[in-house]
């Protein structure tokens, strides 16, 4: 039996604390892990490291190694080289493992949270049973109120521990959600897929044969990458739309406890801890006569009067103002950002690394601003970049940098070029934490533009 967890997409639903290059699945949402991070671990209190495979985009794949390697020294993960949804990523991994036709799989999204674990893993074994049967079995939730971004699965006859499933509605409209919500033998797909690896690809094969003709066992490096030239040959598809709605053999298995999804500020709101006034607030906000609505605040002061089902999410470089009954509209408004090439799609301003944090301060065509600080007894990889040259002036602390070879010691008020080209590396020794100001020039600015030599976290290609 082996676990894939799904750790890919940008968390578009989420924006604007969900972005490109730091997604939902790397944030603190719940507990103090991430995403992935929780449900590794949740899979790994069961089984043993080596049977849970984990994909991931390859713009995350370096944080996400990290951040599991916290919990596992050697965890199996495999990168796609862009992002084509679901139902391509769960055809790779299966194609990685297919070399045990008869096991089966358990394909768990990183966007949930449950109660009790104890039932949550009863209704897994439960699911595996039916699944040796030749079912393909999602496990399923009772609505709790009209949501049009979760599946819907119409339960039938009574199957061992679970249910065949009649009619499975992707996405319905709210309206018949509405409806559905109201209907006695309607379950939410939880994404949570179980079924054995040769019921799986039989089923792409017969509904999917422009993912499956283009499978092959030579798609996936020996660094266990997915090769860019078969994975550009994949229909963007999630698998509910390429398989759940066409196959026959799909049965369920209700999970009997309370199951929380976070991949919606709707559904974050929905399963949220409320007020008196039915509000769910997070962070420094101030709210005089609002009610049931959702604010959240990264950093800044959030003050509110005389409002009501609204959405409102700050962070520090951009804010989300929406009515709960329009949150899925938010769709178009990324849409229209990465039309417009808006910076606030792709990354926020301030961004965690193993060694410390970052915060872009400014930026305009050909330069950026930024302040680095680096925890004490860390460093940055050496490194060197191809189209930027790099200031650096010591804002707190003492800098150790490594510069072409030779060592400096760079104390507050002091500073140092980097030159482009040139290897180069920061450093802290001590026991303060080191807080510097960069200031970069060139023509090309990106996060993207670096070549790493030597890495204590291990993120040298």
């Amino acid at each position: 039996m082996k676990f894939i967890i799904m750790s890919g997409g940008s968390g578009e639903r989420l924006w604007p604390i969900s972005r490109e290059l730091y997604p939902k699945s790397l944030l603190n949402l719940y507990g103090d892990k991430s995403l992935v991070q929780n449900i590794y671990e949740l899979v790994s209190s069961v089984t043993s490291p080596k049977n849970i495979l984990t994909i991931t985009n390859i713009r995350q794949y370096d944080d996400t190694v990290l951040q599991l390697k916290k919990l596992y020294k050697n965890p199996l993960i495999i990168s796609e080289p862009m992002s084509k949804n679901t139902a391509s990523a769960v055809a790779s991994c299966l194609t990685f493992l297919k070399g045990k036709r008869d096991e089966v799989v358990i394909i768990l999204p990183i966007d949930f949270n449950v109660d009790n674990k104890k039932i949550f893993f009863e209704a897994i074994n439960n699911a595996v049973s039916i699944a040796k049967s030749g079912y393909i079995v999602i496990l399923g939730e009772k609505p709790l109120y009209a949501e049009s971004g979760f599946g819907y699965m119409q339960i039938g006859n009574k199957y061992k521990n679970g249910f065949l499933v009649q009619k499975f509605i992707e996405k319905p409209g709210i309206d018949e959600a509405k409806k559905l919500l109201n209907e006695k033998n309607y379950l939410w797909n939880t994404g949570i897929y179980v079924g054995k690896i040769s019921v799986l690809l039989d089923a792409y094969k017969e509904f999917a044969p422009d993912i499956y003709n283009n499978l092959s066992k030579d798609m996936i490096d020996e660094n266990n990458k997915i090769k860019y030239e078969y994975y550009e040959k994949f229909p963007v598809i999630s698998i509910d739309c390429a398989l759940t709605e066409k196959v026959k053999n799909l049965a369920c298995v209700e999970l009997k406890t309370k199951w929380v999804d976070y991949g919606s500020w709707l559904t974050l709101y929905n399963s949220g801890e409320k007020d008196k006034k039915g509000n769910v607030i997070k962070g420094n906000v101030i709210a005089d006569k609002v009610k049931n609505s959702f604010i959240y605040s990264s950093k800044e002061l959030v003050a509110l009067s005389g409002i009501k089902d609204m959405v409102i999410v700050e962070t520090e470089d951009a804010v989300l103002v929406c009515n709960k009954l329009r949150i899925t509209d938010i769709d178009k408004i990324v849409k229209e950002l990465k039309r417009n090439e808006d910076g606030t799609v792709k990354i926020r301003k301030t961004v965690y690394r193993p060694w410390g944090f970052y915060t872009c301060l400014n930026s305009g065509k050909g330069w950026l601003t930024k302040v680095i600080n680096v925890s004490a007894g860390h460093k940055l990889s050496l490194q060197s970049h191809n189209y930027r040259s790099e200031h650096w002036v010591v804002l707190e602390g003492v800098a150790t940098v490594i510069l072409d070879g030779i060592k400096h010691n760079l104390k507050k008020g002091q500073s140092i070029d980097i030159p482009v080209g040139i290897k180069h590396s920061l450093q802290n020794h001590t026991k303060e934490a080191l807080k510097i100001l960069e200031v970069q020039k060139g023509d090309i600015i990106s996060e993207e533009d670096i070549i790493r030599y030597e890495d204590m976290y291990g993120r040298v290609k």
